[in-house]
C-alpha cells in the first residue's frame, strides 16, 4: 500500500497522469533533467483562418510556399485529426486558454465584437495562469478577441466608440487572465477600435477613423469595418509588429525562468493585405500571398527561440483557430483548395470548419518527422501543458481538456486519448465525433456555406451522420440507415452538456 501512495505522489508531482506514466513513463519530462533544471518553455502560435490545405507539408496540391512550417514538421510531429472547439474566432480562443467549451460560457454562438465584455471570468483558470503559477514567464503578443473590460468616461455607459474614455487602462484583459505581459489589438483586424493595447493601455487612442473596405473579391482594399483608428495604425504593418513584440518578448527572457509565449495571429483573416515584399509571390493571390508572409512571421518567431538558445528547452505548437474562409467561388476561380479536402469553409460544421493543421516541435522529446493520427481538440493545451511543465491540473479547471502529450511523445499510439469531440458551428450547431462516426444535430452548414440551415422533411433525416473513415467527405448522409449511432452519440453529447465537463474527472 505505501508503494502505491508514492507511485500516486511522484505521478502528481511530475503533472502526469496514470496513463501518460504508462505510456512514457515520464522519463524524458524528469528523469533525465537534473536537479533543479527549469521547466521547458512553451510557445504557442495560433494562425487566424489558415486552412488544413495551405501547408505544403498538409497537401501536396497546396500553390502556397510554407517553408517554415514545412520545416517544423520535419523536425517534430504533424498531427492530420486535429480540430478546434469552434468554427469561429473567439470560441476557439476561450476553449485553447480555458479547456472549456465556449458554449458552456455565455457565448452561444457567433463571436464577440471589439467593445465586448470579456468572456473570460478572472477566476478561471487559463494556460497563462497556471504556468504563471508555475514560475514562467508569460507574454501574449496579437489578436485576443475575447473582450476587455473598457473604462467608460461615463458611470454605467456602455463601451463604444464614443464612450471608452482611452487615456485609461481596461480592467481586465490579458493581465488579468494570468499573462505578464501583452501587446494586442482588441478583437479581429477587420473590427474596430484599431489600436495597439500594451499592458492594457492604448498605446495611441484610435482619434482618427476609417471608412472601411470591401473584401478582395469584390475588388475592395481587403474587408474592414467602418470605426475608428489611431492616426498611426496601419493594416499592412499589424502582422510585421507581432512578430516583432514576440521577438522582443523572447530576447527578454532568461534562461533561469521558463517562459510561454502566445502568439494569436491576426492573419491570414481578412483584411488579406500583405507587405510588398510578398505581393505577387503565389498563384492564389492576396490570400496566398498573405499565408505566405503569415509562415515567413512563424519562420521568424521560431528563429528567434533558437538564436536565443531555448531551441532544446522549448516545446512550439503551431496551429489555426479554424477553417479558412475560402468559399467554392475561390475555389473554382483559382482552383485551389484552402481547406483540402474537406467539406465546407469557416463557420461550417463540416470537417473544413474545424479541422486544422497542428505541428509540434520539441527537441530529444519528440522524434522529427513524424505524424499522428490521434484525434485531438485545441481545448486540449491547458491539460498538455500542465503535463509538460509537470503541474497538477485544479479539478475545476479544463473541464474538455485532455492531455495529448503520450501522443507527441508517441506517434505511434494507437489507444484513442479522448472519448469522443464535440464541434460547434458559427450559428450554434452541434457535432459530435467518436473514431469514425460523426453526428451533425441538423441540416445544413451552420455556417457561412450555403444553405446555412434547412428544415427537415417529413419522415426524413433529422439531422446529418457520417463515417469519416468511409467516407471522409461527408456526401452520405447515414442518418436514417444508422438509428442506433445516432442515438449513442446524441446521448453522449447530451450528457456532455448537462454534465459540465467531457474529460474523466
Amino acid at each position: 500500500m505505501g508503494r502505491r501512495y508514492a507511485r500516486r505522489d511522484f505521478l502528481r508531482v511530475a503533472g502526469c497522469t496514470a496513463a501518460t506514466f504508462a505510456l512514457t513513463g515520464c522519463k524524458s519530462l524528469t528523469d533525465a533533467s537534473p536537479a533543479g533544471r527549469k521547466d521547458p518553455n512553451i510557445v504557442v502560435i495560433l494562425a487566424d483562418d489558415l486552412g488544413y490545405g495551405d501547408p505544403a507539408c498538409y497537401s501536396r496540391q497546396s500553390k502556397i510556399p510554407t517553408p517554415a512550417m514545412d520545416r517544423l514538421a520535419e523536425e517534430g510531429i504533424r498531427f492530420t485529426d486535429a480540430h478546434t472547439p469552434s468554427a469561429v474566432c473567439t470560441p476557439t480562443r476561450y476553449g485553447l486558454l480555458t479547456g472549456r467549451y465556449s458554449w458552456r460560457s455565455r457565448l452561444k454562438k457567433g463571436v464577440l465584437g471589439g467593445y465586448s465584455e470579456p468572456l473570460i471570468e478572472t477566476a478561471r483558470p487559463t494556460i497563462a495562469s497556471m504556468l504563471k503559477r508555475r514560475g514562467y514567464r508569460t507574454g501574449c503578443v496579437g489578436k485576443w478577441h475575447l473582450g476587455l473590460g473598457w473604462v467608460t468616461k461615463g458611470p454605467d455607459q456602455k463601451a463604444k466608440a464614443d464612450t471608452v474614455d482611452w487615456a485609461r487602462p481596461v480592467t481586465h484583459g490579458p493581465q488579468s487572465l494570468g499573462f505578464d505581459y501583452s501587446y494586442i489589438i482588441p478583437a479581429s483586424l477587420d473590427m474596430d477600435p484599431y489600436c495597439w493595447l500594451e499592458n492594457g493601455r492604448a498605446v495611441e487612442a484610435p482619434t482618427a477613423h476609417t471608412p472601411g473596405s470591401k473584401r478582395r473579391w469584390d475588388d475592395g482594399g481587403g474587408f474592414w469595418r467602418a470605426g475608428p483608428m489611431a492616426p498611426s495604425f496601419d493594416f499592412y504593418q499589424v502582422l510585421p509588429t507581432i512578430t516583432t513584440k514576440s521577438i522582443e518578448f523572447l530576447k527578454r527572457q532568461s534562461r533561469r525562468n521558463p517562459f510561454f509565449l502566445y502568439v494569436p495571429l491576426t492573419a491570414p483573416h481578412t483584411p488579406w493585405m500583405p507587405t510588398s515584399e510578398f505581393r505577387g509571390r503565389t498563384e492564389v493571390d492576396w490570400y496566398g500571398d498573405f499565408v505566405a508572409q503569415v509562415d515567413w512571421s512563424i519562420g521568424r518567431i521560431i528563429q528567434a527561440v533558437d538564436k536565443a538558445g531555448f531551441k532544446d528547452d522549448t516545446l512550439v505548437i503551431v496551429t489555426s483557430d479554424n477553417g479558412s474562409h475560402w468559399p467554392a467561388k475561390q475555389v473554382k476561380e483559382f482552383e485551389y483548395r484552402a481547406n483540402g479536402p474537406w467539406r465546407g469553409q469557416k463557420a461550417d460544421i463540416h470537417e473544413a470548419g474545424h479541422r486544422v493543421p497542428f505541428i509540434c516541435r520539441w527537441p530529444g522529446k519528440i522524434s522529427p518527422g513524424t505524424q499522428s493520427d490521434q484525434t485531438i481538440c485545441l481545448t486540449d493545451l491547458l491539460a498538455t501543458c500542465a503535463a509538460v511543465a509537470r503541474e497538477s491540473l485544479p479539478a475545476d479547471a479544463g473541464q474538455d481538456s485532455y492531455n495529448i502529450l503520450p501522443a507527441m511523445l508517441n506517434p505511434a499510439l494507437q489507444s484513442p486519448i479522448r472519448e469522443a469531440t464535440v464541434h460547434h458551428s458559427m450559428s450554434g450547431m452541434f457535432a459530435i465525433r467518436q473514431g469514425s462516426w460523426k453526428l451533425i444535430l441538423g441540416l445544413g452548414s451552420g455556417g457561412f456555406t450555403s444553405p446555412r440551415t434547412i428544415k427537415p422533411k417529413p419522415g426524413g433525416p433529422q439531422g446529418q451522420l457520417y463515417n469519416l473513415h468511409d467516407d471522409p467527405g461527408e456526401t452520405e448522409n447515414l442518418w436514417s440507415e444508422r438509428p442506433e449511432v445516432v442515438k449513442r452519440l446524441a446521448a453522449l453529447l447530451e450528457r456532455y452538456r448537462q454534465q459540465g465537463y467531457s474529460r474523466p474527472m
